[in-house]
C-alpha cells in the first residue's frame, strides 16, 4: 500500500497526511516502513521496454513479489510473470489521465492486495483485471492461458458497457460484481484495491467527477470493505473520501493531527512503555505498538469528546501468540492498571460479522486521560487488517490444525449478509430500486443473531423486527405469519429484536393469506420490503369500503369464516351469549346489541360505590377506565358538580389537570343497596384472527362468572383482532382471574384494563 498518491482535494498539501494517516493499518508490520517509496513513472517507464527474458522476472513486477513472498514464500510466481507480459502487452500504448503509463495502475493494485497477503490466483486475476475491459483480450483467452478461476475473478470485476445499459450500466455492473462475490470472495476484494488506486490518483478528474465518485465509494465500496472485514482498505478509502467531500473539516483534523506530533509529552508512549514492564515481568510474550488513528476516526473522536488530548489520537496495540494470551494480558492490565470497566468489550468469545476478533479495553491515567488498548493474537490482527483477503483462497481447504482453531468462524465465502443480500437483489424489479436499496442495506453496518425453536440461527441487521425475521426464514411465504412467540411470549409482528432472543413464528393455515399495508412500516430489511412492496403493487387497494370489506374477507371459506366476517358478527353474539344466560341482564344490555365504537363507550352502570371529599357531589364512575376496587383512584368536577372517578394511571387525568379541571380527593364506599351485587369493568383483549376465536373467549369469559353487556370487535388489522369487552362481575376480586382466563385463550396474547374509549372508525 505504498504506491504514490495523487491527494484528490489539494494536491501536494495533504499527501503525506493521507499517507500517515494509513499508516497505522501497517504498524505491525516493520517490513512495509522499510521499503522504499516506489516511482511509479520509472517503474511505467520500464515497462514500455517490454517483457523480459523467460528464465526471470520483470523489474516492473519486483515490489510485487518481494510483498507476496513475504506472505507466501513458497508460491509459484510464473502465473504472475506471464499475467504481467499479457497485461503490459495488451495496456502498451494506453495512458492514464494522470499521464502515466496504464500498466502502473493493474501494478498498483495488484502491489496493495499482495501487501494484504492475498494468494497467487488473486494477484495473477487482478493484473489483469482491465484487459478484457479496455484492451482487445477476451475472458475465453484469460480462462485458456490462466485457468477458470482467474477468468471467473477477471469477469467479475469488468464492467458492462454504457452503449448496452445506459444509466443502469453503474448500478448493474455492481449487481454482477456482487453476484459474483456471492460464489467468491476475492472478486471485491480486487474492486475494493482498484478504487483504492484509483482514489489516491483521483486529483487529475474534475472536482464534480471526484465528489460522484466519492460518493458512491462512501455509499457502497466503504461499507463492502467494513462488511468484508478489510479494515486496511476501508480506512484509507474513509479518508481520501473525507478529503474530497469535507476538506475544510479534512483541512481542521490535519492541523490537529499535525499540533499532537509536535508535542514533548506523549501519554501514548508512557503507557505503551508501562504494558511493556508489566507484561514482561509477568512472563507474556507480546509485541506492544502504538496505532494512531487515521484522519475519520480523530474527526469522529472531535465531535465526541469535544476538545482533544494525547491520549485520544490513538490506541495502543497488544499482540500475543495464543487466544488464551489475550485475558491474561487483559487480566495484568486491569491488575497494574485503574480498567475504564464501560470501556470492556470481547470480540473474541462473540466476533463481529465480519470476523474480527480482539479484546478491546481502556485504562485511565493519573491525569485522567483514557487510552484504548487493543489486544488480539497476530492472526486475529491478519484478519483484522485483511478480512477475507487474509484467509486465502476459499476453495482449498485449510490444514487441519487452523480448522480446528477457526471451526467456529463464519464461512468466508458467503457470510450471513452476503447471502441475504443476494437473496433480496434478485427480486429488485429494476437498477434504480435496486441501487438505492443496496446503500440502504449497507448503511446497516451491525448484526444480530436470533435462534430459532429448532436450533436454526438468522442473521439479522440491528433494528430487524418480527417481520424481518419471518422473510428472512420463509420468502414470500411469510405473507400468511400472524404473529410469533419472542424468548416464549407472544408478540407482534412490530417488535424489534434483540441480538440472543429466540422467536417463533406462528404462520397461518390459508394460502390465501396476504401481507398487512402496515408491515411497510415495521419492515427493516431490503428483503421484508421488496416482498411487501411487489405483493402490493399487484393487489392495489380497494376502491371504496365496501371494496375493503369484501377483500379483507377473502381469507374465510364458506365452512371456515374469514377475520373479517367473525368480526362482523363478534359483538351480536357476544352479547347474545350473555343475555342468554340471564333474562333480567336483558333489559341492562339492551343499549349495547349493536357491535360498534359506540357500545365500548356506554357508560356501565354499578353497585360499586365511591366517596368523594365533597359532601352532596353526585359521584359517578368513568366509563374510560370502569375503575372498580382495589385500584387507586381520584375524581375532577365536571359539568353540574358531578364527581367523575378514574383510575389513578388513565389517560384522562393527564388530560384534566392540564385543562385545570377540580381534582377531588375520592375513596372506596360500602357496596350500594342494589339487588345486583358486584361490578363492571372494560377489557380490551388484542388476538390473532382465526375460526371459533370469539365462541372460546365467551366462553372462557362465561367459566369465570363474568356477563358481557357490550362488545366491541374492530376490523382485522395485520390479521390481528382487537376485542372490547364491558363485562359485570360478582365481585371485584375476581378480575384477576378473569384476565388471566382470557390471557390463556389459544391466539390471545394481550388482555389489559381499558384506558380510553374505542377509537372511531
Amino acid at each position: 500500500m505504498s504506491a504514490e498518491a495523487t491527494n484528490p482535494a489539494s494536491p501536494g498539501a495533504v499527501t503525506d497526511a493521507v499517507t500517515s494517516a494509513a499508516a497505522p493499518t501497517t504498524a505491525a508490520a516493520p517490513r512495509r516502513r522499510s521499503r522504499p517509496r516506489l516511482d511509479w513513472r520509472r517503474l511505467g517507464r520500464a515497462a514500455l521496454l517490454g517483457p523480459a527474458a523467460r528464465d526471470r522476472l520483470p523489474d516492473a513486477i519486483s515490489h510485487v513479489v518481494d510483498a507476496h513472498r513475504a506472505h507466501h514464500p513458497d508460491a509459484d510466481l510464473e502465473p504472475l510473470r506471464r499475467a504481467y507480459v499479457l497485461a503490459e502487452s495488451s495496456h502498451r500504448g494506453q495512458m492514464r489521465k494522470s499521464g502515466e503509463p496504464y500498466i502502473t495502475h493493474p501494478l498498483a493494485v495488484t502491489l496493495i492486495l499482495a501487501e494484504l497477503g492475498a494468494e497467487t490466483t488473486t494477484l495473477t486475476a487482478s493484473l489483469l483485471h482491465d484487459t478484457v475491459e479496455d484492451t482487445d483480450v477476451t475472458l475465453d483467452q484469460v480462462g485458456e492461458q490462466f485457468g477458470e478461476e482467474v477468468r471467473y475473478l477477471v469477469d467479475g470485476v469488468t464492467k458492462l458497457e454504457k452503449v448496452d445499459y445506459g444509466a443502469a450500466a453503474e448500478p448493474e455492473t455492481f449487481r454482477k460484481m456482487l453476484v459474483a462475490t456471492g460464489n467468491d470472495v476475492r472478486v471485491m476484494s480486487i474492486k475494493l484495491a482498484d478504487r483504492l488506486h484509483n482514489m489516491r490518483t483521483l486529483g487529475v478528474m474534475r472536482p464534480e467527477k471526484q465528489a460522484r465518485i466519492a460518493k458512491v465509494t462512501r455509499d457502497v465500496l466503504i461499507p463492502l470493505a467494513e462488511r468484508l472485514g478489510v479494515q486496511a482498505l476501508k480506512s484509507e478509502l474513509e479518508d481520501l473520501v473525507f478529503a474530497i467531500l469535507h476538506p475544510e473539516e479534512y483541512e481542521h483534523t490535519r492541523r490537529l493531527i499535525v499540533e499532537n506530533a509536535t508535542r514533548s509529552d506523549d501519554p501514548l508512549a508512557e503507557v505503551a512503555d508501562e504494558t511493556r514492564a508489566v507484561l514482561r515481568e509477568a512472563g507474556i510474550a507480546a509485541e506492544v505498538h502504538i496505532r494512531p488513528r487515521h484522519f475519520v476516526s480523530v474527526h469522529r473522536v472531535s465531535r465526541k469528546r469535544g476538545l482533544l488530548r494525547g491520549a485520544d489520537f490513538g490506541r495502543i496495540l497488544v499482540l500475543v501468540n495464543e487466544d488464551a494470551d489475550c485475558y491474561g494480558v487483559l487480566g495484568e492490565l486491569h491488575t497494574c492498571m485503574t480498567p475504564v470497566v464501560s470501556e470492556f468489550k470481547d470480540f473474541i468469545a462473540v466476533p463481529k460479522f465480519n470476523l474480527y476478533q480482539s479484546l478491546h479495553t481502556a485504562v485511565a491515567r493519573p491525569d485522567g486521560q483514557v487510552v484504548e488498548v487493543l489486544i488480539r493474537t497476530h492472526r486475529m490482527h491478519k484478519v483484522a487488517e485483511a478480512g477475507v483477503v487474509a484467509l486465502g483462497n476459499p476453495y482449498v481447504a485449510p490444514p487441519e490444525e487452523q480448522a480446528a482453531a477457526d471451526g467456529e468462524r463464519a464461512d468466508p465465502t458467503r457470510p450471513g449478509w452476503l447471502s441475504r443480500l443476494l437473496d433480496w437483489q434478485r427480486a429488485a424489479p429494476d437498477p434504480d430500486t435496486f441501487w438505492s436499496t443496496l446503500r440502504e442495506d449497507l448503511a446497516q453496518d451491525r448484526e444480530i443473531t436470533v435462534f430459532r425453536p429448532d436450533g436454526g440461527a438468522l442473521g439479522l441487521p440491528e433494528g430487524a423486527t418480527c417481520v424481518d425475521a419471518a422473510y428472512a426464514q420463509y420468502g414470500e411465504d411469510a405473507h400468511a405469519c400472524i404473529g410469533a412467540r419472542v424468548n416464549g411470549r407472544l408478540a407482534t409482528l412490530s417488535t424489534v429484536l434483540r441480538d440472543g432472543d429466540t422467536i417463533q413464528l406462528l404462520m397461518g393455515q390459508d394460502p390465501a393469506s396476504e401481507p398487512s399495508r402496515e408491515w411497510l412500516e415495521h419492515a427493516h430489511t431490503a428483503a421484508a420490503r421488496i416482498a411487501i412492496q411487489r405483493w402490493l403493487a399487484t393487489h392495489p387497494a380497494p376502491a371504496s369500503p365496501a371494496d375493503t370489506e369484501e377483500a379483507t374477507g377473502t381469507a374465510g371459506t364458506p365452512e371456515t369464516p374469514g377475520i373479517a366476517e367473525v368480526s362482523r358478527k363478534a359483538g351480536r353474539d357476544a352479547i347474545r351469549a350473555g343475555q342468554a344466560r340471564d333474562g333480567q341482564r336483558t333489559r341492562n344490555a339492551g343499549a349495547g346489541t349493536e357491535a360498534g365504537p359506540a357500545a365500548a363507550r356506554t357508560a356501565p352502570v354499578t353497585s360499586v360505590t365511591a366517596v368523594a371529599d365533597r359532601p352532596g357531589a353526585s359521584v359517578r364512575l368513568a366509563g374510560c377506565c370502569t375503575p372498580v376496587p382495589p385500584d387507586a383512584v381520584t375524581g375532577f368536577v365536571v359539568r353540574g358538580g358531578v364527581v367523575t372517578v378514574h383510575r389513578a394511571e388513565c389517560a384522562a387525568v393527564a388530560r384534566m389537570k392540564g385543562a385545570r379541571r377540580a381534582e377531588v380527593g375520592v375513596r372506596w364506599g360500602e357496596p350500594a343497596g342494589s339487588g345486583v351485587p358486584g361490578c363492571r369493568v372494560t377489557l380490551v383483549a388484542e388476538s390473532f384472527g382465526r375460526p371459533h376465536l370469539l365462541a372460546d373467549l365467551t366462553e372462557a369469559i362465561a367459566v369465570e362468572g363474568a356477563e358481557i353487556v357490550s362488545a366491541t370487535v374492530e376490523p382485522p388489522s395485520q390479521q390481528r383482532v382487537r376485542h372490547t369487552y364491558t363485562l359485570h362481575l360478582p365481585e371485584a376480586a375476581r378480575l384477576p382471574a378473569l384476565m388471566r382466563a382470557m390471557r390463556n385463550v389459544p391466539g390471545v396474547y394481550d388482555v389489559r384494563r381499558a384506558q380510553h374509549p374505542a377509537p372511531a372508525r
